[in-house]
């Protein structure tokens, strides 16, 4: 068994050094530390996010430019096994510049696409309340409680590929949570995440620490994420003070603030699909 979430495959370059010629393609055998809880078949939304967020990062150009804003649209359940990632520059700009990044099956079915913003850094003074503090800031990662979802003998994404301690509520806890997460094992073979791949792995997570209906009994699957970013994160722990709601007749919507150990990052937001379980 491998110990990184995805293994090279054959790749190329075009793109990454000119984009005049065409978008970067990379191409990866997804392995079973990225399955998720809803089919033994499809991965966890958080690993194929931050693959595509690798993909934005190596763009070429925009280097006094920061990322604000990514938005991630799960177009179809994402398989284990093999993929292709594309990615390229849509906007050049000196200010402002928008990217795009898809996965695809290996008889090349779109399951995901990613959009991104990145804008020139601000060098006004930040506010007051800019950058805050974690909430129960003395707690930090060592002060949390490892709460394992159930996998059932299955390696999975959140029990073997993350490292995941709770400062409060469960996964099986209905109810907000907040909780510090963290990647073990490398994101793509050989290489060591970054903190943007780190945290965009984590912010998928949202929904399912702060699930409002029973696992057993419900599913409620998230066909979007969108992360937007204050400042760029540091470090390899990621906290999220998650929320879901759930209107009568109506979507479910998560939401979460995120932080690194310095404080503050951003927040993502996650629509929810939210439907009865088959019965078995």
């Amino acid at each position: 068994m491998s110990d990184a979430v995805f293994i090279p495959a054959q790749a190329t370059a075009a793109g990454l050094a000119d984009q005049a010629a065409g978008p970067a393609v990379e191409r990866f055998v997804a392995t079973d530390l990225a399955r998720g809880p809803w089919d033994p078949g499809a991965q966890h939304g958080g690993a194929p996010a931050a693959l595509l967020v690798r993909a934005l990062e190596r763009q070429p150009g925009g280097e006094e430019l920061i990322l604000a804003r990514v938005t991630y649209e799960l177009l179809r359940p994402v398989p284990l096994g093999a993929l292709e990632v594309r990615a390229e520059v849509v906007r050049p700009g000196r200010r402002v510049q928008l990217l795009e990044a898809t996965l695809r099956t290996d008889d090349g079915v779109e399951v995901m696409r990613a959009r991104a913003l990145k804008v020139q850094r601000s060098e006004a003074a930040a506010s007051d309340d800019c950058g805050g503090s974690a909430p129960s800031a003395a707690a930090g990662p060592e002060s949390g409680r490892r709460v394992e979802f159930p996998s059932h003998g299955n390696r999975m994404f959140a029990t073997h590929a993350m490292d995941i301690r709770f400062l409060s509520g469960t996964f099986l806890e209905p109810g907000p949570a907040t909780a510090w997460f963290r990647l073990r094992h490398p994101l793509v073979d050989g290489e060591e995440p970054t903190s943007l791949q780190r945290l965009a792995a984590a912010a998928d997570f949202g929904n399912g620490i702060s699930a409002v209906l029973p696992w057993d009994r419900y599913v409620f699957i998230n066909p979007d994420l969108t992360v937007y970013l204050e400042r760029a994160p540091v470090g390899e722990w990621f906290l999220l003070e998650s929320e879901t709601r759930l209107g009568r007749g109506g979507v479910g919507l998560s939401e979460s603030l995120i932080y690194d150990e310095l404080g503050r990052v951003g927040r993502a937001s996650q629509a929810l699909l939210v439907a009865a379980r088959a019965a078995t």
